[in-house]
């Protein structure tokens, strides 16, 4: 297991002076990167062999959105690795040891050499410390579409600061531009899904849809010209 600490700032905060959502994500997805350094063997393999983790898919269950100025403890645990994924837990607790976000993903091991999915060897997998898995509602990480109309919004460009160090778009703000700009202001946000189809690149142009469900939840499609899905978020106002 692996920590760091975290406070509420203002420019993490919205106009309610409550942690944003893209703001708790940041934190738990520097968390989650900042792991490798507690694991020297895994980090040391990945540079000789030019090898980056990249997320698939992560669940998050809001179950307190904390205020400006609080203290926070953001954790990441290892609960599996099958050579060509991983699966974590990643969780912010409040002062009291309270906790605000639960989460889980799945990441897949890829080369930069050839952008393909890449198996770790044993002798890397059994080296990382495990931890048990965190208890929650674990949801199926693969998002069903319904086909049902949908809305289309003006199409978004990705920006250079919307890029990281892996040269693609970074993950959390597929989730910025859904989050702050296509759910209602009044939608509040209790348990997000989302899965991750095809890295954005610099320049490249997200097509927005939302499709609102029977049952009351959101999903927002970001996709490229050919149709083909960047991302794929499911928003629900219940646990």
């Amino acid at each position: 297991m692996f920590c760091i600490t975290e406070t509420v700032t203002p420019s993490r905060t919205g106009v309610n002076g409550k942690l944003k959502l893209v703001g708790a994500l940041n934190m738990m997805q520097d968390c989650s990167e900042m792991w490798v350094e507690s694991e020297p063997q895994y980090k040391d393999y990945f540079i000789a062999n030019h090898i980056s983790q990249l997320l698939a898919s992560r669940q998050v269950d809001v179950l307190r959105v904390p205020s400006i100025g609080e203290k926070l403890t953001i954790t990441t645990s290892i609960f599996g690795c099958k050579g060509l994924q991983g699966y974590r837990n990643t969780t912010m607790r409040d002062e009291w040891g309270i906790p605000c976000y639960v989460t889980w993903s799945m990441g897949v091991f890829v080369s930069y050499d050839t952008g393909r999915m890449v198996k770790l060897p044993s002798f890397v997998t059994e080296s990382i410390q495990y931890d048990p898995q965190y208890e929650m509602e674990y949801l199926e990480r693969k998002i069903v579409v319904p086909n049902i109309e949908f809305l289309e919004y003006n199409p978004i460009k990705v920006c250079r600061d919307d890029i990281d160090y892996n040269q693609h778009m970074n993950n959390t703000q597929y989730v910025r531009i859904a989050s702050c700009e296509l759910l209602p202001e009044d939608f509040i946000i209790k348990r997000l899904r989302i899965e991750y189809k095809i890295a954005a690149k610099y320049k490249e142009v997200l097509h927005p849809r939302k499709i609102i469900t029977p049952d009351g939840k959101i999903i927002i499609l970001l996709v490229n010209e050919k149709n083909q899905n960047y991302v794929i978020m499911e928003f629900s106002d219940k646990i």
